[in-house]
């Protein structure tokens, strides 16, 4: 497990590599793993967007997690109409149990990824917000690395661990990052991701690439998180169906 630094340094040459390898390719996809005991969960996701703005991508966020807003009844017709601009970099679509609605006979639903590239041919990153079995509907077929969020509390960490088990077990996802929103000088934080990582290793065979502690009372965009999305939108190049499945590492400070 690598500790990612909580530094802006470098962050130039991240976002100019980071637009080469976004030249002439298809948008890239985020899964972002819902927990409902790491509040508030519009903080997680500004967050996300900041950094992905800063390093020059246009995200949109599709907002499929249980306590997401329902979607706008029009949104099967006409997905376009109901994605909503909420920043010049940032777009928005509610889209609670929208995934679902496109499943197809081998319960999976692709689709709505087709549908969502068609509506915002703009967005650079399609970020997703939502639960395990609809991340697994409709990413199983790629090599993703979902994005686990935890918090300091117990509830937090017992459902960040009952999400990686599921996706360990369904999709077979053994990889995973944890985005930690705590405060990075806290006498526990560092152990949490920790504690993560060898119950990830110890009891499914899984391991948690990369962990980025990002503090709510700093600024909008920090260091760790933009190298954690990097890696997270460059490593697809690398992965494919054959593809080991990364051990975990120690963490580096």
């Amino acid at each position: 497990m690598a500790m990612a630094p909580d530094q802006g340094s470098g962050q130039r040459d991240q976002a100019a590599g980071l637009r080469r390898l976004f030249g002439g390719r298809q948008q890239r996809h985020i899964a972002l793993v819902s927990n409902p005991f790491v509040e508030p969960a519009e903080l997680v996701i500004d967050r996300l967007c900041a950094a992905l703005g800063a390093l020059g991508l246009h995200t949109l966020v599709v907002d499929a997690a249980d306590g997401a807003p329902a979607p706008r009844e029009m949104a099967l017709l006409e997905l376009a109409a109901c994605i909503e601009s909420m920043a010049p970099e940032v777009s928005y679509l509610a889209a609670r149990g929208l995934p679902i609605r496109h499943v197809d006979s081998h319960g999976r639903c692709a689709a709505f990824l087709d549908a969502l590239a068609r509506a915002a041919p703009q967005a650079d990153v399609v970020l997703v917000h939502a639960g395990t079995s609809d991340l697994a509907r409709l990413f199983a077929a790629q090599p993703l690395r979902p994005l686990l969020q935890a918090a300091d509390s117990p509830r937090s960490l017992t459902e960040a661990y009952a999400a990686l088990k599921r996706l360990a077990q369904r999709p077979g996802w053994l990889s995973h990052d944890v985005l930690l929103l705590a405060d990075p000088r806290g006498p526990r934080t560092a152990r949490i991701g920790e504690s993560i990582a060898s119950c990830a290793e110890r009891f499914l065979g899984a391991a948690v690439h990369d962990v980025a502690v990002v503090d709510p009372g700093g600024p909008a965009v920090q260091g760790a998180l933009m190298q954690l999305l990097r890696a997270q939108l460059a490593q697809d190049r690398l992965a494919g169906p054959g593809a080991p499945h990364e051990r975990a590492v120690t963490a580096s400070h």
